[in-house]
């Protein structure tokens, strides 16, 4: 049975082609993994080897930023010797994944997703120069079979983790609300204001003919227009479309000449006029939340975005863990 049919089609979206590894840099001097693994093994699982040069392939494109992060050699050493760690448990967890996918004989990658997954690195990695492609097989000491197979592992490494991901990810409602109890501080909000606003710019006007403008504007509020339609007309800010609505606003978001004002608002009220340097603004209050815990119903999609992710690391390295202990593991 091929993988297409178990996965019913369109899952195998998660088979994306993954960027060409960098290949080996000439001088790797100062990345220490000669010293580590003095005969250039870094592991076994099962038959494969994990190389120095596997490693390093993995290293080179981030060995830059590990050199301009680290403020001294001490720092640069422990640093790069635990992304190496992390990088050979990377390179473990992957033979043994997928060790458990082919021990489903019936279960293959087609040969048409590994034909698509090249072309496609092929057109965005090598601008479909084919020789530049070569060449890169070539510094890797890589046939084209051999590549094929580190595809076919990617995609099946992708499947493998995606499926984890879906099976822990649902989030029982009983989850979310012990969470939510738990947790309330997290949950905590200051007060907010729905801030709408229209800004007069200064220009050359003065302080009294920009007062006289904000007087006939209050005067059509008072009314009965709608301080939105109001906005849409008068503002001369970016937010003008959108009806001077610049959303829920805390306190320590605006300086105080705006805080101060807003925050003496009822909701559906306008502010005094605000004279400032560049101009004129009136504030509107839409709306207020009073601080402290929104209701569980407020937060319940964030909580279980939370739970969910959480939930898959945890399953995940369950997952990881009965693999790596039923497979043949040695790391030097």
């Amino acid at each position: 049975m091929l993988l297409a049919l178990a996965l019913g089609g369109p899952a195998m979206a998660i088979a994306q082609p993954l960027a060409p590894k960098a290949a080996a840099p000439a001088n790797a001097a100062d990345d220490g993994l000669n010293l580590r693994f003095a005969n250039g093994i870094a592991a076994v699982v099962e038959s494969k080897v994990i190389t120095v040069d596997d490693i390093r392939r993995e290293l080179a494109p981030i060995l830059p930023q590990i050199r301009r992060e680290s403020r001294n050699q001490k720092e640069f050493s422990e640093k790069l010797e635990k992304v190496q760690d992390d990088i050979v448990r990377s390179l473990v967890d992957r033979a043994v994944i997928v060790k458990e996918f082919r021990k489903d004989e019936k279960r293959k990658i087609p040969e048409s997703y590994i034909d698509n997954a090249i072309s496609e690195q092929l057109t965005t990695q090598f601008e479909g120069d084919r020789a530049r492609f070569l060449a890169y097989l070539k510094s890797r000491g890589f046939t084209l079979r051999d590549y094929r197979k580190e595809v076919e592992e990617d995609i099946i490494y992708g499947y493998m983790r995606g499926q984890q991901r879906k099976s822990a990810s649902v989030v029982s409602p009983a989850k979310v609300e012990e969470y939510y109890a738990a947790n309330q501080a997290k949950f905590y909000e200051e007060e907010q204001i729905h801030l709408r606003l229209i800004q007069l710019n200064r220009a050359e006007l003065s302080d009294e003919q920009l007062l006289a403008k904000t007087e006939e504007i209050l005067a059509k509020f008072s009314a009965g227009a709608k301080f939105a339609d109001l906005a849409k007309d008068y503002t001369q800010d970016a937010r003008k479309a959108k009806g001077g609505d610049w959303s829920w606003q805390k306190r320590g978001d605006l300086k105080a000449a705006f805080s101060d004002p807003l925050f003496t608002l009822q909701a559906g009220q306008v502010s005094a006029p605000i004279l400032q340097k560049e101009g004129a603004y009136l504030l509107y209050a839409e709306e207020r939340k009073a601080a402290g815990v929104p209701p569980i119903a407020d937060v319940r999609e964030q909580i279980e975005v939370v739970l969910s992710q959480q939930m898959t690391r945890e399953a995940q390295e369950k997952w990881l863990e009965r693999l790596r202990r039923n497979a043949y593991v040695r790391l030097y």
